[in-house]
């Protein structure tokens, strides 16, 4: 049940609501939960949160000249440029607070192919649960 939990607040954490892993994460390995389990349950949940994020962007468009759409043409035409700017190999950071969900999101937005999307997300978010375990393993 633990390990469900924390792939669900993974997947939470990884698209537009406010919720936090990491701290999970933590107090799990701290209860003796096996480590590799975790980082596979948060990796899967936050990576597959990401995956909302970019099915999302791909729908964008359709409804961002609605009154209610909360993004200006202005600050997505910004967030565009900014991401081609960068490339793809952004996406490695998609695990940081504010700017990752939508930079997800804007890989939807510019259509970049799910199987690199997927596997660049993957990464990043594989190598931040695996140094937080570790360097929670070497406190703990």
């Amino acid at each position: 049940m633990a390990y469900f939990l924390l792939f669900l607040t993974g997947f939470i954490a990884a698209t537009i609501f406010p919720a936090s892993s990491e701290l999970l994460l933590l107090a799990l390995l701290q209860q003796g939960h096996v480590a590799l389990l975790l980082w596979l349950s948060a990796t899967l949940g936050n990576t597959l949160g990401s995956c909302v994020n970019w099915w999302l962007g791909q729908k964008l468009r359709l409804y961002q000249h609605k009154r209610w759409f909360p993004v200006s043409t202005s600050q997505l035409a910004r967030a565009e440029r900014l991401f081609l700017r960068y490339g793809r190999w952004s996406l490695l950071l998609s695990w940081l607070p504010v700017v990752g969900d939508p930079l997800t999101m804007i890989a939807g937005v510019l259509k970049m192919p799910f199987s690199i999307f997927l596997l660049l997300v993957a990464i990043g978010k594989a190598l931040r649960y695996a140094v937080l375990i570790l360097l929670a393993l070497s406190f703990f």
